[in-house]
């Protein structure tokens, strides 16, 4: 029996596929060969096309390999979207490594984890970045650090990256020179190109360790396959049915280390041979001129950036008509917020889903079809979903609210040394996402709510126990809860709720300070209630759902005390 989602497909979308038993190598190789004149990506202003993309991505790999790199083996990418990140990418990939991407705005905790829990040996770091990995170092297995100066290309490109004092902090670094650091463009410039040879590699090797959130607060290394990756590519690419190869210009405004803008802007661009426009840190300002300057079709992203641009108050000055279709994801989509950027551009804004356990895209909106607002849409070409009882996991009908699971080439084989946490979450193929959803009869999935208490900020998935366990760091906190609240701008920020210790005093700027300290900048609680209690469970547990409840009444104690 075929899955009712089917007849809702546009005509021009597969309703069969096959999962890839390519590589992700097989895809840059015949991308490089068959488009080497063509333009790559464009770096502000400065463009590359795919042959020096490739000869790039070759002599690192080289470098690599010279570094003793080999199959197996773990390396990290600490950078944001640059030139760089595209090589880097690849060359790990075409000597039969693995990649372990990582934020830049981890802190040092953070980042000693990752960094640990995958074994990565070598890390390609931006140049400001430096200080931190030294810190980090002994704690971790690396023993290289091939570093990026972010103004290899562009030397006025640096003022628009980072605030001024981290811009002359960077300067002021100095790298060591005991041989564990070197210089990327000097590096590679020097190489053999003849040592960068692809090593031979099956679709069922690992491609990559993709982490992502747990709700103990402890980061998961998602197993992904090349054949997950690429087959997640060409599943999307299948959505976008009217994708012209050399013919689009996709706007990279998601960052490579996150598996939305992976696969749908980097993976994406050598699918169908065009250029991708990095955006190395999102400005609304620097966005529209990227997007009138070069012709932007394609522009994947999260509905923070679709509001900054409908809100932007110079946007009459800029040409968005080029925009043909755009996949937001990451969190809901606000109608309003669609229908202006609709209305702006005259292109395409639809819903989406996926996860980074599943490369990530499961779930998308017709881009040209009938569409459903609020929901995220029918499940891609290849893909299987239903809705469960969380706890049997049986699918229950039409209409009633379950957790979501779903199936297919793009689901990972399971986490990094983490049995129990596979075991759990992935059984018989099928993933259980643990987000709360129903569908209709046509076979449209809807998100209800989260099983987990996840908070998603700006497209980041933020884990309230990581945010607590810092703040209990604090010797002032006796308790506390943390929740996500609505805003407009990021659909969630972070609120804390603490209970101090008698005799102490600290103030809610002290707090907020001391968490910037132990967090990234968007994990940070963007406000602090000093609570009386908060509200527990009979064994003693904190209940975030009733502290929702207690933010709501404006109460800071439990709501059957007030």
């Amino acid at each position: 029996m075929k899955p009712v989602w089917l007849d809702a497909y546009e005509p021009e979308v597969p309703k069969d596929f096959t999962p890839s038993e390519e590589t992700l190598n097989t895809l840059f190789d015949d991308t490089v060969s068959q488009h080497s004149a063509s333009p790559s990506c464009s770096f502000f202003g400065r463009s590359f096309t795919f042959g020096e993309i490739g000869d790039m991505t070759t002599r690192l790999a080289a470098v690599l390999r010279e570094l003793g790199i080999g199959k197996g083996d773990r390396v990290a990418i600490v950078l944001p979207n640059l030139p760089q990140y595209i090589a880097a990418h690849f060359a790990i990939l075409r000597i039969g490594a693995t990649v372990v991407p990582t934020n830049p705005l981890y802190t040092d905790k953070e980042l000693t984890y990752q960094m640990k829990d995958s074994g990565a040996r070598v890390a390609i770091a931006l140049n400001l970045l430096v200080p931190k990995l030294d810190r980090v170092w002994g704690e971790t297995d690396l023993e290289h650090c091939i570093v990026c100066k972010v103004n290899d290309y562009l030397p006025g490109v640096l003022k628009l990256l980072y605030p001024v004092k981290a811009r002359l902090q960077g300067h002021k670094a100095k790298v060591p020179t005991d041989g564990r650091f070197t210089f990327f463009t000097e590096r590679i410039a020097a190489a053999d190109p003849g040592g960068g040879e692809p090593e031979e590699v099956a679709a069922s090797d690992l491609a990559m360790l993709l982490y992502t959130g747990g709700t103990t607060g402890r980061s998961k290394g998602a197993i992904l396959t090349h054949s997950n990756l690429l087959s997640n590519v060409k599943q999307t690419h299948g959505w976008l049915s009217d994708c012209q190869i050399e013919g689009e210009v996709i706007l990279a405004a998601l960052p490579f280390f996150h598996s939305y803008g992976l696969t749908t802007c980097l993976h994406f661009s050598f699918s169908c041979a065009s250029p991708v426009i990095l955006i190395p840190k999102f400005d609304v300002g620097q966005v529209l001129k990227e997007i009138h300057k070069h012709r932007v079709t394609l522009f994947p992203g999260v509905p923070t950036m679709y509001v900054a641009i409908n809100t932007y108050p110079k946007l009459a000055k800029y040409d968005l008509s080029s925009i043909r279709a755009c996949l937001s994801g990451a969190a809901p989509l606000p109608l309003e917020v669609q229908k202006t950027f609709e209305e702006i551009t005259g292109g395409r804004l639809v819903e989406g889903y996926g996860l980074s356990e599943a490369s990530p895209v499961t779930h998308a909106n017709p881009i040209y079809g009938r569409r459903k607002i609020g929901a995220i849409g029918l499940p891609v070409s290849g893909t299987d979903a239903a809705v469960v009882d969380p706890g049997t996991k049986k699918e229950l009908g039409v209409g009633v609210v379950g957790e979501l699971a779903v199936k297919g080439p793009q689901v990972m084989q399971g986490y990094w040394n983490m049995p129990e946490e596979t075991a759990g979450q992935l059984q018989e193929g099928w993933l259980f996402t643990g987000d709360m959803a129903q569908v209709d009869d046509e076979g449209f999935f809807a998100i209800v709510d989260r099983m987990k208490d996840m908070i998603i900020s700006g497209g980041f998935n933020i884990y309230p126990r990581e945010v607590e366990e810092v703040l209990y760091e604090h010797p002032a906190i006796l308790e506390c809860g943390v929740i996500g609240i609505k805003d407009d701008y990021a659909g969630e920020r972070v609120k804390a709720y603490v209970v101090l210790k008698e005799g102490y005093e600290v103030t809610e700027k002290q707090l907020i300070e001391h968490c910037s300290k132990g967090l990234a900048k968007y994990k940070v609680p963007a406000s602090v209630v000093f609570a009386e209690e908060l509200p527990k469970s009979l064994i003693g547990k904190i209940l975030r759902r009733e502290i929702r409840a207690m933010d709501e009444a404006g109460a800071t104690q439990p709501l059957d005390k007030v």
